[in-house]
């Protein structure tokens, strides 16, 4: 479908996660949102950003890793804003989790966070680029 910023198109797609439902999320970089497809979709779901470049809490800037739990829950590495940002399913907005206080190396910092992923236990892991650094976060 080309390039775009229609709900069948991306423009210069990041990282993809797959459920257990075998939807499909994609990070989609320069639309600042992510996407969810179900099988055999024509179009996408905006579940996180949408709204333009920004730092609101509706806003996404720049988005890579994304991972989603079991609740479906969008757990978004907000590349340009420094953040981790958390999206209930079926929310309008979301919440910072992690970073979000500007740039930085300080423990609640992040600088270009591009990866996320959890383990078995809850935790959260984020690969923090631009501090060249992995950070292990306990989230509730």
């Amino acid at each position: 479908n080309g390039s775009g910023n229609r709900l069948d198109q991306l423009s210069y797609p990041a990282y993809v996660f797959v459920d257990r439902d075998h939807s499909v999320y994609v990070s989609d970089w320069r639309n600042h949102r992510v996407m969810k497809w179900v099988g055999g979709a024509k179009q996408g779901i905006v579940v996180a950003g949408g709204q333009g470049e920004g730092n609101g809490l509706t806003q996404l800037y720049s988005p890579r890793g994304v991972v989603v739990d079991q609740l479906g829950t969008v757990y978004v590495a907000d590349r340009g804003n420094d953040r981790i940002m958390r999206w209930p399913k079926g929310a309008t907005q979301g919440s910072v989790i992690v970073g979000g206080s500007g740039e930085g190396g300080q423990s609640n910092q992040l600088n270009v966070p591009i990866g996320l992923s959890f383990d078995r236990h809850g935790n959260l892991y984020v690969f923090d680029c631009g501090n060249l650094r992995v950070e292990k976060f306990i989230i509730d």
